[in-house]
Protein backbone atom coordinates (compact mmCIF):
# COMPACT_ATOMS: atom_id res chain seq x y z
CA UNK A 1 0.00 0.00 0.00
CA UNK A 2 2.95 2.13 0.25
CA UNK A 3 2.81 2.93 -3.50
CA UNK A 4 -0.64 4.55 -2.95
CA UNK A 5 -0.81 8.25 -1.75
CA UNK A 6 -3.86 9.44 0.33
CA UNK A 7 -5.87 10.72 -2.25
CA UNK A 8 -5.47 7.60 -4.41
CA UNK A 9 -7.31 5.44 -1.60
CA UNK A 10 -9.74 8.17 -1.21
CA UNK A 11 -10.77 7.78 -5.23
CA UNK A 12 -10.05 3.98 -4.85
CA UNK A 13 -13.02 3.67 -2.38
CA UNK A 14 -15.51 6.35 -3.30
CA UNK A 15 -15.01 4.57 -6.97
CA UNK A 16 -15.98 1.30 -5.25
CA UNK A 17 -18.77 3.31 -2.99
CA UNK A 18 -20.30 4.89 -5.82
CA UNK A 19 -19.71 3.62 -9.03
CA UNK A 20 -19.26 0.17 -8.41
CA UNK A 21 -15.61 -0.25 -9.50
CA UNK A 22 -14.40 -3.83 -8.29
CA UNK A 23 -11.43 -4.10 -5.83
CA UNK A 24 -9.85 -6.28 -9.08
CA UNK A 25 -10.52 -3.53 -11.56
CA UNK A 26 -9.02 -0.85 -8.91
CA UNK A 27 -5.69 -3.71 -8.47
CA UNK A 28 -5.28 -3.78 -11.87
CA UNK A 29 -5.04 0.12 -12.95
CA UNK A 30 -3.02 1.04 -9.53
CA UNK A 31 -0.92 -2.07 -9.86
CA UNK A 32 -1.07 -3.29 -6.45
CA UNK A 33 -1.96 -6.42 -4.77
CA UNK A 34 -5.72 -7.17 -4.39
CA UNK A 35 -6.12 -8.55 -1.38
CA UNK A 36 -4.35 -5.75 0.50
CA UNK A 37 -6.96 -3.22 -1.78
CA UNK A 38 -9.78 -5.20 -0.32
CA UNK A 39 -8.62 -4.77 3.08
CA UNK A 40 -8.10 -0.67 2.15
CA UNK A 41 -11.95 -0.67 1.29
CA UNK A 42 -13.14 -2.62 4.15
CA UNK A 43 -10.81 -1.07 6.66
CA UNK A 44 -12.76 2.25 5.48
CA UNK A 45 -15.97 1.14 5.41
CA UNK A 46 -16.10 -0.07 8.90
CA UNK A 47 -13.73 3.06 10.42
CA UNK A 48 -14.50 5.79 8.00
CA UNK A 49 -12.62 7.82 5.91
CA UNK A 50 -10.84 9.36 9.35
CA UNK A 51 -8.83 6.34 9.27
CA UNK A 52 -6.87 7.35 6.79
CA UNK A 53 -5.63 9.79 8.71
CA UNK A 54 -3.94 8.08 10.96
CA UNK A 55 0.04 8.46 10.54
CA UNK A 56 2.69 6.25 12.19
CA UNK A 57 1.76 4.52 15.18
CA UNK A 58 4.28 3.37 17.83
CA UNK A 59 2.46 0.44 19.10
CA UNK A 60 3.18 -0.53 22.83
CA UNK A 61 4.40 -4.27 23.65
CA UNK A 62 1.26 -4.66 25.43
CA UNK A 63 -0.75 -3.68 22.68
CA UNK A 64 1.17 -6.29 20.16
CA UNK A 65 0.94 -9.08 22.83
CA UNK A 66 -2.91 -8.85 23.08
CA UNK A 67 -3.31 -8.47 18.98
CA UNK A 68 -1.05 -11.55 18.45
CA UNK A 69 -2.93 -14.06 21.42
CA UNK A 70 -6.22 -12.71 19.86
CA UNK A 71 -4.74 -14.95 16.36
CA UNK A 72 -2.78 -17.40 18.36
CA UNK A 73 -4.68 -18.48 21.10
CA UNK A 74 -8.14 -17.55 20.53
CA UNK A 75 -7.79 -18.31 17.06
CA UNK A 76 -9.50 -15.80 15.62
CA UNK A 77 -9.06 -15.24 12.25
CA UNK A 78 -5.90 -12.90 10.93
CA UNK A 79 -7.15 -10.51 8.45
CA UNK A 80 -10.41 -9.59 10.89
CA UNK A 81 -8.00 -8.68 14.03
CA UNK A 82 -6.31 -5.80 12.23
CA UNK A 83 -9.56 -4.55 10.89
CA UNK A 84 -11.03 -4.48 14.48
CA UNK A 85 -7.96 -2.44 15.49
CA UNK A 86 -7.97 0.01 12.65
CA UNK A 87 -4.42 -1.33 11.78
CA UNK A 88 -3.40 0.51 8.21
CA UNK A 89 -1.92 -2.81 6.77
CA UNK A 90 -3.06 -6.28 6.81
CA UNK A 91 0.43 -7.45 6.78
CA UNK A 92 1.45 -5.69 10.30
CA UNK A 93 -0.18 -8.68 12.51
CA UNK A 94 1.99 -11.05 10.23
CA UNK A 95 5.24 -9.14 10.68
CA UNK A 96 4.22 -8.96 14.69
CA UNK A 97 3.38 -12.77 14.96
CA UNK A 98 6.40 -13.82 12.79
CA UNK A 99 9.21 -10.70 15.55
CA UNK A 100 7.28 -12.97 17.79
CA UNK A 101 8.41 -16.67 17.22
CA UNK A 102 11.71 -14.69 16.40
CA UNK A 103 12.78 -13.52 19.60
CA UNK A 104 11.92 -16.87 21.65
CA UNK A 105 8.10 -15.77 21.90
CA UNK A 106 8.45 -12.37 23.33
CA UNK A 107 7.30 -8.94 22.21
CA UNK A 108 10.21 -6.68 21.99
CA UNK A 109 9.79 -2.90 20.54
CA UNK A 110 12.61 -3.01 17.69
CA UNK A 111 13.93 0.35 17.12
CA UNK A 112 15.12 1.39 13.77
CA UNK A 113 18.72 2.20 12.74
CA UNK A 114 21.77 0.10 12.54
CA UNK A 115 22.23 -1.68 16.22
CA UNK A 116 24.62 -0.06 18.80
CA UNK A 117 27.29 -3.21 20.04
CA UNK A 118 25.13 -3.62 23.19
CA UNK A 119 21.98 -3.61 20.65
CA UNK A 120 23.84 -6.70 18.70
CA UNK A 121 24.53 -8.43 22.06
CA UNK A 122 21.33 -8.13 23.25
CA UNK A 123 20.11 -9.69 19.46
CA UNK A 124 22.22 -12.31 20.05
CA UNK A 125 20.57 -13.26 23.20
CA UNK A 126 17.29 -13.18 21.88
CA UNK A 127 18.24 -15.64 18.79
CA UNK A 128 19.68 -18.01 21.83
CA UNK A 129 16.68 -17.94 23.29
CA UNK A 130 14.96 -18.60 20.62
CA UNK A 131 16.42 -21.64 19.77
CA UNK A 132 15.62 -23.20 23.13
CA UNK A 133 12.02 -22.89 21.79
CA UNK A 134 8.82 -21.35 23.69
CA UNK A 135 9.44 -20.87 27.37
CA UNK A 136 5.82 -20.85 28.81
CA UNK A 137 3.20 -23.90 29.15
CA UNK A 138 0.64 -22.06 26.80
CA UNK A 139 3.19 -21.48 24.57
CA UNK A 140 4.07 -25.37 24.17
CA UNK A 141 0.63 -25.92 24.23
CA UNK A 142 0.05 -24.05 20.71
CA UNK A 143 3.17 -25.35 19.42
CA UNK A 144 2.25 -28.47 19.66
CA UNK A 145 -0.97 -28.20 18.26
CA UNK A 146 0.17 -27.06 15.10
CA UNK A 147 2.59 -29.68 15.11
CA UNK A 148 -0.12 -32.56 15.51
CA UNK A 149 -2.42 -30.54 12.73
CA UNK A 150 -0.35 -30.68 10.50
CA UNK A 151 1.42 -34.02 10.65
CA UNK A 152 -2.21 -35.49 10.59
CA UNK A 153 -3.03 -33.25 7.76
CA UNK A 154 -0.22 -35.04 5.65
CA UNK A 155 -1.13 -38.53 6.64
CA UNK A 156 -4.72 -37.59 5.72
CA UNK A 157 -3.49 -36.43 2.67
CA UNK A 158 -1.39 -39.34 1.60
CA UNK A 159 -4.31 -41.58 2.45
CA UNK A 160 -6.30 -39.89 0.60
CA UNK A 161 -4.68 -39.61 -2.69
CA UNK A 162 -3.34 -42.69 -2.59
CA UNK A 163 -6.95 -44.55 -1.57
CA UNK A 164 -5.12 -47.00 0.61
CA UNK A 165 -5.92 -48.45 3.55
CA UNK A 166 -5.21 -46.58 7.72
CA UNK A 167 -2.97 -48.54 7.83
CA UNK A 168 -0.61 -46.81 5.28
CA UNK A 169 1.79 -44.10 6.57
CA UNK A 170 3.84 -40.72 4.81
CA UNK A 171 7.18 -41.86 3.71
CA UNK A 172 10.00 -40.45 5.76
CA UNK A 173 10.63 -38.05 3.20
CA UNK A 174 7.50 -36.62 3.56
CA UNK A 175 7.67 -36.13 7.00
CA UNK A 176 11.16 -34.97 7.21
CA UNK A 177 9.78 -32.34 4.65
CA UNK A 178 7.14 -31.20 7.02
CA UNK A 179 9.55 -31.07 10.11
CA UNK A 180 12.13 -28.83 8.48
CA UNK A 181 8.61 -26.70 7.96
CA UNK A 182 7.79 -26.56 11.48
CA UNK A 183 11.17 -26.00 12.67
CA UNK A 184 11.05 -22.77 10.20
CA UNK A 185 7.61 -21.62 11.10
CA UNK A 186 7.39 -22.33 14.50
CA UNK A 187 10.92 -21.33 15.73
CA UNK A 188 11.66 -24.80 17.39
CA UNK A 189 14.50 -27.35 17.80
CA UNK A 190 13.49 -30.63 15.55
CA UNK A 191 13.75 -32.18 19.21
CA UNK A 192 10.79 -30.46 20.36
CA UNK A 193 8.99 -31.02 17.04
CA UNK A 194 9.74 -34.94 17.15
CA UNK A 195 9.00 -35.31 20.87
CA UNK A 196 5.73 -34.02 19.88
CA UNK A 197 5.55 -36.94 17.28
CA UNK A 198 6.78 -40.02 18.69
CA UNK A 199 4.54 -38.89 21.87
CA UNK A 200 1.18 -38.87 19.88
CA UNK A 201 0.94 -43.03 19.23
CA UNK A 202 -1.49 -42.26 16.09
CA UNK A 203 1.06 -40.05 14.53
CA UNK A 204 3.99 -41.10 12.44
CA UNK A 205 7.08 -41.77 14.39
CA UNK A 206 10.64 -40.59 13.24
CA UNK A 207 13.75 -40.67 15.43
CA UNK A 208 16.48 -37.83 15.56
CA UNK A 209 18.77 -39.86 13.23
CA UNK A 210 16.68 -41.20 10.73
CA UNK A 211 15.73 -37.20 10.19
CA UNK A 212 19.00 -36.14 9.69
CA UNK A 213 20.28 -39.07 7.48
CA UNK A 214 17.16 -38.51 5.41
CA UNK A 215 17.47 -34.86 5.44
CA UNK A 216 21.44 -34.87 4.78
CA UNK A 217 20.55 -37.73 1.74
CA UNK A 218 20.46 -35.89 -1.71
CA UNK A 219 17.29 -36.32 -3.58
CA UNK A 220 18.19 -39.16 -6.27
CA UNK A 221 15.05 -37.61 -8.40
CA UNK A 222 16.58 -34.23 -9.11
CA UNK A 223 18.26 -35.40 -12.27
CA UNK A 224 14.92 -37.48 -12.76
CA UNK A 225 12.81 -34.18 -13.31
CA UNK A 226 12.81 -33.85 -17.19
CA UNK A 227 12.04 -37.41 -17.84
CA UNK A 228 9.47 -37.06 -14.62
CA UNK A 229 7.79 -34.00 -16.86
CA UNK A 230 7.97 -36.28 -20.20
CA UNK A 231 6.09 -39.55 -17.91
CA UNK A 232 3.29 -37.38 -16.90
CA UNK A 233 2.59 -35.65 -19.71
CA UNK A 234 2.85 -39.12 -22.02
CA UNK A 235 0.38 -40.45 -19.11
CA UNK A 236 -1.85 -37.69 -19.93
CA UNK A 237 -1.96 -37.39 -23.61
CA UNK A 238 -3.14 -41.61 -23.36
CA UNK A 239 -5.99 -40.87 -20.96
CA UNK A 240 -4.20 -42.94 -18.37
CA UNK A 241 -4.18 -46.19 -20.08
CA UNK A 242 -0.40 -46.49 -20.78
CA UNK A 243 1.15 -48.11 -17.96
CA UNK A 244 5.10 -48.09 -17.12
CA UNK A 245 6.26 -50.79 -19.65
CA UNK A 246 4.25 -48.60 -22.94
CA UNK A 247 5.57 -45.57 -20.99
CA UNK A 248 9.37 -47.16 -20.88
CA UNK A 249 9.09 -48.08 -24.85
CA UNK A 250 7.52 -44.21 -25.82
CA UNK A 251 10.48 -42.75 -23.99
CA UNK A 252 12.63 -44.94 -25.70
CA UNK A 253 10.61 -44.03 -29.46
CA UNK A 254 11.95 -40.29 -28.45
CA UNK A 255 15.07 -41.38 -27.90
CA UNK A 256 15.15 -41.34 -23.91
CA UNK A 257 16.89 -44.75 -22.50
CA UNK A 258 15.51 -45.10 -19.79
CA UNK A 259 15.36 -48.47 -17.67
CA UNK A 260 11.32 -49.47 -17.07
CA UNK A 261 11.98 -50.34 -13.11
CA UNK A 262 12.60 -46.61 -12.93
CA UNK A 263 9.98 -45.67 -15.08
CA UNK A 264 7.67 -47.85 -12.53
CA UNK A 265 9.60 -46.19 -9.62
CA UNK A 266 9.11 -42.46 -10.89
CA UNK A 267 5.41 -43.28 -11.67
CA UNK A 268 4.51 -44.84 -8.16
CA UNK A 269 6.52 -41.68 -6.73
CA UNK A 270 3.96 -39.46 -9.19
CA UNK A 271 1.05 -41.78 -7.73
CA UNK A 272 0.54 -42.62 -11.28
CA UNK A 273 -1.13 -45.68 -12.28
CA UNK A 274 -3.15 -46.75 -15.69
CA UNK A 275 -6.56 -47.83 -15.82
CA UNK A 276 -7.62 -51.35 -14.61
CA UNK A 277 -11.10 -52.60 -15.00
CA UNK A 278 -11.86 -56.20 -15.23
CA UNK A 279 -14.66 -57.30 -17.69
CA UNK A 280 -18.46 -57.22 -16.88
CA UNK A 281 -19.60 -58.90 -19.98
CA UNK A 282 -19.86 -60.58 -23.46
CA UNK A 283 -21.90 -60.94 -26.22
CA UNK A 284 -22.78 -64.55 -27.60
CA UNK A 285 -24.53 -64.93 -30.91
CA UNK A 286 -24.09 -68.67 -30.90
CA UNK A 287 -27.67 -69.88 -31.87
CA UNK A 288 -26.54 -73.32 -32.07
CA UNK A 289 -25.56 -75.18 -35.93
CA UNK A 290 -28.35 -72.90 -38.12
CA UNK A 291 -25.49 -73.40 -41.15
CA UNK A 292 -22.50 -75.17 -42.12
CA UNK A 293 -20.01 -74.89 -40.04
CA UNK A 294 -16.26 -74.75 -40.70
CA UNK A 295 -12.95 -76.22 -39.83
CA UNK A 296 -10.02 -74.56 -37.09
CA UNK A 297 -7.73 -73.57 -40.23
CA UNK A 298 -6.10 -70.78 -37.43
CA UNK A 299 -5.71 -73.31 -34.66
CA UNK A 300 -4.66 -70.28 -32.55
CA UNK A 301 -1.43 -69.76 -34.51
CA UNK A 302 -2.92 -66.42 -34.63
CA UNK A 303 0.55 -64.21 -36.25
CA UNK A 304 0.64 -63.50 -39.57
CA UNK A 305 3.98 -62.86 -41.63
CA UNK A 306 2.64 -60.20 -43.98
CA UNK A 307 -0.60 -58.30 -43.58
CA UNK A 308 -4.24 -59.71 -45.22
CA UNK A 309 -2.96 -62.98 -44.53
CA UNK A 310 -5.31 -63.65 -41.56
CA UNK A 311 -8.25 -61.69 -40.43
CA UNK A 312 -10.16 -61.71 -37.58
CA UNK A 313 -13.84 -60.86 -36.37
CA UNK A 314 -16.19 -60.98 -33.39
CA UNK A 315 -19.38 -58.83 -32.36
CA UNK A 316 -19.00 -57.23 -28.81
CA UNK A 317 -22.32 -55.27 -27.16
CA UNK A 318 -22.06 -52.22 -25.08
CA UNK A 319 -24.60 -51.47 -22.57
CA UNK A 320 -25.79 -47.92 -21.78
CA UNK A 321 -28.76 -46.42 -19.87
CA UNK A 322 -30.38 -49.27 -20.88
CA UNK A 323 -30.00 -49.47 -24.40
CA UNK A 324 -27.01 -51.90 -26.46
CA UNK A 325 -24.88 -50.70 -28.95
CA UNK A 326 -23.13 -53.22 -30.85
CA UNK A 327 -19.59 -53.06 -32.76
CA UNK A 328 -18.35 -55.75 -35.15
CA UNK A 329 -14.79 -55.31 -36.59
CA UNK A 330 -11.86 -56.95 -38.77
CA UNK A 331 -8.82 -57.36 -37.35
CA UNK A 332 -5.43 -58.10 -39.21
CA UNK A 333 -3.45 -61.10 -37.80
CA UNK A 334 -0.31 -59.18 -39.22
CA UNK A 335 -0.06 -55.61 -37.24
CA UNK A 336 -3.38 -56.32 -35.19
CA UNK A 337 -4.62 -53.13 -36.32
CA UNK A 338 -8.30 -52.91 -37.45
CA UNK A 339 -9.09 -53.10 -41.10
CA UNK A 340 -12.88 -52.06 -40.77
CA UNK A 341 -15.50 -51.81 -38.25
CA UNK A 342 -19.44 -51.32 -38.01
CA UNK A 343 -21.64 -50.09 -35.57
CA UNK A 344 -25.93 -51.00 -34.58
CA UNK A 345 -28.38 -50.61 -32.38
CA UNK A 346 -29.34 -54.51 -33.17
CA UNK A 347 -27.27 -57.43 -33.99
CA UNK A 348 -28.66 -57.97 -37.35
CA UNK A 349 -26.70 -59.76 -40.87
CA UNK A 350 -26.37 -56.49 -42.95
CA UNK A 351 -24.09 -55.02 -40.07
CA UNK A 352 -21.03 -57.99 -40.57
CA UNK A 353 -22.22 -57.69 -44.45
CA UNK A 354 -21.38 -53.65 -44.58
CA UNK A 355 -18.09 -54.84 -42.51
CA UNK A 356 -17.05 -57.11 -45.13
CA UNK A 357 -17.42 -54.68 -47.75
CA UNK A 358 -15.87 -51.77 -45.84
CA UNK A 359 -13.17 -54.48 -46.19
CA UNK A 360 -12.63 -54.98 -49.07
CA UNK A 361 -13.09 -51.40 -50.27
CA UNK A 362 -9.79 -51.17 -48.32
CA UNK A 363 -7.79 -54.01 -49.16
CA UNK A 364 -9.24 -55.63 -52.28
CA UNK A 365 -6.40 -57.93 -53.03
CA UNK A 366 -7.50 -60.96 -50.86
CA UNK A 367 -6.62 -64.15 -52.36
CA UNK A 368 -4.82 -67.08 -49.81
CA UNK A 369 -6.62 -64.50 -46.79
CA UNK A 370 -7.82 -67.02 -43.93
CA UNK A 371 -11.12 -65.27 -41.96
CA UNK A 372 -11.52 -66.58 -38.61
CA UNK A 373 -14.86 -66.06 -36.17
CA UNK A 374 -16.41 -68.05 -34.14
CA UNK A 375 -19.43 -69.80 -34.76
CA UNK A 376 -21.83 -66.91 -34.60
CA UNK A 377 -25.32 -67.15 -36.19
CA UNK A 378 -23.87 -64.27 -38.48
CA UNK A 379 -20.87 -66.24 -39.82
CA UNK A 380 -22.90 -69.49 -40.45
CA UNK A 381 -25.20 -67.56 -42.82
CA UNK A 382 -25.20 -68.46 -46.47
CA UNK A 383 -25.15 -64.81 -47.66
CA UNK A 384 -21.55 -64.22 -45.04
CA UNK A 385 -20.37 -67.93 -46.04
CA UNK A 386 -21.01 -66.71 -49.81
CA UNK A 387 -19.47 -63.51 -49.92
CA UNK A 388 -16.15 -65.10 -48.60
CA UNK A 389 -16.11 -68.30 -51.14
CA UNK A 390 -16.93 -65.10 -54.13
CA UNK A 391 -14.12 -63.37 -52.95
CA UNK A 392 -11.43 -66.44 -52.38
CA UNK A 393 -11.42 -66.47 -48.72
CA UNK A 394 -11.34 -69.49 -46.80
CA UNK A 395 -13.28 -69.58 -43.84
CA UNK A 396 -11.99 -70.92 -40.11
CA UNK A 397 -13.95 -70.89 -37.24
CA UNK A 398 -13.46 -71.56 -33.69
CA UNK A 399 -14.18 -74.69 -32.03
CA UNK A 400 -17.70 -74.75 -30.03
CA UNK A 401 -17.56 -72.98 -26.58
CA UNK A 402 -13.36 -72.80 -26.96
CA UNK A 403 -13.13 -68.74 -26.77
CA UNK A 404 -9.23 -68.71 -27.01
CA UNK A 405 -9.63 -70.11 -30.51
CA UNK A 406 -10.71 -66.49 -31.00
CA UNK A 407 -8.36 -65.18 -28.41
CA UNK A 408 -7.24 -61.83 -30.33
CA UNK A 409 -10.35 -60.72 -31.39
CA UNK A 410 -11.45 -61.03 -27.43
CA UNK A 411 -8.36 -59.35 -26.59
CA UNK A 412 -8.80 -56.68 -28.79
CA UNK A 413 -12.37 -55.96 -27.24
CA UNK A 414 -11.10 -56.48 -23.37
CA UNK A 415 -8.36 -53.78 -24.24
CA UNK A 416 -11.07 -51.39 -26.38
CA UNK A 417 -13.78 -51.38 -23.05
CA UNK A 418 -11.40 -51.10 -20.11
CA UNK A 419 -9.53 -47.91 -21.75
CA UNK A 420 -12.72 -46.06 -22.81
CA UNK A 421 -15.77 -48.06 -21.78
CA UNK A 422 -15.59 -49.67 -18.24
CA UNK A 423 -15.67 -46.71 -15.70
CA UNK A 424 -16.42 -44.36 -18.09
CA UNK A 425 -20.04 -45.16 -18.72
CA UNK A 426 -21.24 -41.89 -16.93
CA UNK A 427 -19.48 -39.32 -19.30
CA UNK A 428 -21.34 -40.51 -21.92
CA UNK A 429 -25.19 -39.10 -22.06
CA UNK A 430 -26.73 -40.88 -25.56
CA UNK A 431 -25.64 -43.82 -27.39
CA UNK A 432 -24.60 -41.12 -30.16
CA UNK A 433 -21.55 -39.97 -27.81
CA UNK A 434 -20.52 -43.57 -27.17
CA UNK A 435 -20.53 -43.67 -30.99
CA UNK A 436 -18.58 -41.00 -31.57
CA UNK A 437 -15.98 -42.63 -28.60
CA UNK A 438 -15.95 -45.86 -30.05
CA UNK A 439 -14.97 -44.32 -33.55
CA UNK A 440 -12.16 -41.63 -31.85
CA UNK A 441 -10.58 -44.90 -29.74
CA UNK A 442 -10.06 -47.08 -32.91
CA UNK A 443 -8.38 -44.49 -35.00
CA UNK A 444 -6.19 -43.88 -31.69
CA UNK A 445 -5.43 -47.98 -31.23
CA UNK A 446 -4.76 -47.83 -35.11
CA UNK A 447 -1.99 -44.88 -34.74
CA UNK A 448 -1.67 -44.02 -32.18
CA UNK A 449 -1.42 -46.80 -29.42
CA UNK A 450 1.73 -48.73 -29.89
CA UNK A 451 2.34 -52.15 -28.93
CA UNK A 452 4.65 -54.33 -27.40
CA UNK A 453 4.28 -57.20 -29.86
CA UNK A 454 5.04 -54.75 -32.49
CA UNK A 455 8.20 -53.92 -31.68
CA UNK A 456 6.47 -50.51 -29.76
CA UNK A 457 4.67 -49.64 -33.12
CA UNK A 458 1.52 -48.37 -33.56
CA UNK A 459 -0.56 -51.15 -36.16
CA UNK A 460 -0.51 -48.83 -38.97
CA UNK A 461 3.56 -47.93 -38.67
CA UNK A 462 4.03 -51.78 -37.98
CA UNK A 463 2.16 -52.92 -41.09
CA UNK A 464 3.51 -49.85 -43.32
CA UNK A 465 7.24 -50.95 -42.74
CA UNK A 466 6.20 -54.82 -43.03
CA UNK A 467 4.93 -53.98 -46.73
CA UNK A 468 8.25 -51.48 -47.12
CA UNK A 469 10.31 -54.24 -46.28
CA UNK A 470 8.35 -57.07 -48.56
CA UNK A 471 8.52 -54.35 -51.61
CA UNK A 472 12.49 -54.41 -50.99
Amino acid sequence: MSKLSKQDKIDIYNNWKNYNISANQAAKEYGVNRANLFYLITLVERHGIEILDTGYTNYSVEFKEKAIRRVLFNHEVADQVPLELGLSSRGMIYNWIRKYKEDGYNVINHKKGRPTHEGQRQTDSRASKANKGPQTEELKTYCRERICKKIERLSLTKIERLSLTKNQRPTAQEIVSVVTQLRQELYVTVSFVLDTINSNPDLPHLSRSNYYYTLGKDDKDLKNEKIMKRIKKIFEEHKHRYGYRRITAQLRREGIIVNHKRVKRLMVKMHLYAISIRRRFKYSGYKGTIGKIKPNLIKRHFAAIIPDRHWYSDITEFHLNGEKLYLSPVMDGCSQGIVAYTLSRHPVLKQVMDMLDQAYQKHPALNGLIFHTDQGWQYQHAAFQAWLENHGVSQSMSRKGNSLDDGLMEGFFGILKREMFYGFEKTFKTMDELEQAIKEYIHYYNHDRIKTVLKNHTPIEYRNMVLNKAVQ
